[in-house]
């Protein structure tokens, strides 16, 4: 059962807070004044405080709650604080809500909306538990891996990288999908960092960018005069990355012609450089990356689907930057470098945005802020994003029950997220949630 503390010395309001919240399943604690609050709080387990603002008859400033707010805060600094009060100053308000306070609650209060404001404090309470647990968790999973400069947040990449470094160990062919700019060429840098084959050679081909007439040279070698220009024997990339990693991006731009004899070699590891007939024999993990829906491609008769076997014995899927906004403002800061500083606005456009580009995009316009900046800090119109439907403001008719409990969802119960990826302010989330009855995230 969850616990919470009243403090305030008007004891009818004590009697009726006590009510209130035990008819939701509360077990509430009243202390009159701060002495018997440090008591209640050493001797039972307190979820949340509720705290009054004045403990004196005749105080009004405030002063005695900012002390009290102030102590509690130093010595309980996860404890959920909101305030109540119907004497004080709007700037002291501030002040301590930007020093912590969960909330603040002006007397006399609305009920739904007072029990709104606790129920999500304490669910943000027990989120932010289970994300220091989580994260204790990461820092155990990762501990001693090679993460290759990897910057994330989400869930999402958690449970993709746990999944590469358990791959990583092994030799079977791996292929990682997902849209351009993405990263995974960074994918492939940790399946390679963490392999056995970490100290051999990790070889890198653009499969796309090859010509034609090119790729058996470039992939198997070549002997001196096999074609017109080949002055010197080639060595091929197979033969090159022996031992390692061949990474083969973008596999599904490749030629028909270039498919089939690119299978010989996955089968049997065996090749012939361009105009010699002397078999060669390559021992090379092969990692594959593709933006394109290679099942679809079979259908259309532009992939082999023998090929397609050979490569994607297992299949590691990258989601698109917007598919995990929690990395946005890591990887924005990991590219800002500690150079300067993004301002609340500016962060909140990089939150709203859709990224099409994915991370590749997000660290171009890093980069060009940090050279279009004058200040320390980068404001909205130094990001130079384009328009985009994301980023507009929403009213409250444009989002529906479905839609807010989605964002609420993805945001992990965190009000202040939830409002930044729907466009609107947290009171107004708070104002919507309160018309559905959605008392906790």
């Amino acid at each position: 059962m969850l616990k919470i503390l009243v403090i305030d010395d008007n004891q009818p309001i004590c009697q009726a807070l006590q009510t209130l919240f035990s008819l939701q399943g509360y077990q509430v604690f009243c202390a009159s004044e701060p002495a018997l609050a440090w008591q209640k709080l050493a001797s039972n387990d307190i979820d949340l405080v509720l705290q009054d603002m004045n403990f004196s008859a005749g105080e009004m400033h405030g002063d005695q709650g900012k002390t009290l707010f102030y102590q509690l805060r130093q010595h309980y600094p996860d404890l959920p604080i909101v305030l109540m009060t119907a004497w004080t100053q709007l700037d002291m308000v501030v002040e301590l809500v930007k020093a912590g306070a969960t909330d603040y609650i002006a007397k006399p209060w609305d009920d739904q909306r007072l029990l709104l404001t606790v129920a999500n404090a304490l669910k943000l309470k027990q989120l932010t538990a289970q994300q220091q647990r989580l994260e204790r968790e990461r820092q155990a999973a990762f501990a001693g891996k090679d993460l290759c400069n990897m910057v994330f947040a989400s869930s999402k990449m958690q449970q993709l990288l746990q999944m590469t470094l358990q791959l990583a160990p092994a030799s079977a062919a791996v292929l990682i999908t997902g849209p351009n700019g993405a990263g995974k060429e960074g994918i492939a840098n940790v399946l390679h960092a963490n392999s056995p084959r970490k100290n051999k050679p990790f070889i890198k081909v653009n499969m796309g960018a090859l010509p034609g007439d090119l790729m058996e040279a470039e992939l198997f070698g070549a002997e001196a005069g096999a074609y017109s220009g080949a002055s010197k024997t080639r060595i091929g990339r197979f033969e090159a990355a022996d031992g390692g990693t061949l990474f083969l991006d973008e596999i599904g731009n490749l030629s028909l012609a270039g498919q089939a004899k690119l299978l010989r070699v996955l089968q049997t590891g065996e090749f012939e450089r361009l105009g010699s007939s002397q078999t060669r024999h390559t021992d090379v993990r092969v990692i594959s990356a593709t933006n394109s829906d290679l099942t679809a491609a079979i259908s259309r008769g532009e992939f082999r689907q023998d090929l397609y076997y050979r490569v994607n014995v297992v299949q590691l899927q990258l989601p698109a930057l917007c598919e995990r906004p929690e990395d946005i403002p890591v990887l924005a800061r990991y590219f800002l470098a500690g150079k300067k500083t993004l301002s609340r606005a500016a962060g909140q456009q990089l939150q709203n945005y859709s990224w099409p580009g994915n991370v590749r995009e997000l660290q171009n316009v890093c980069q060009r802020a940090l050279l279009l900046s004058s200040n320390t800090e980068i404001q909205v119109d130094e990001l130079g994003l384009p328009d985009n439907p994301l980023t507009a403001k929403r009213s409250l008719d444009d989002i529906d029950r479905p839609q807010l409990e989605q964002a609420l969802l993805q945001a992990g119960g965190v009000v202040s997220r939830a409002a930044k990826q729907l466009g609107i302010s947290r009171q107004a989330l708070y104002r919507r949630m309160e018309f559905y009855g959605i008392t906790t995230p």
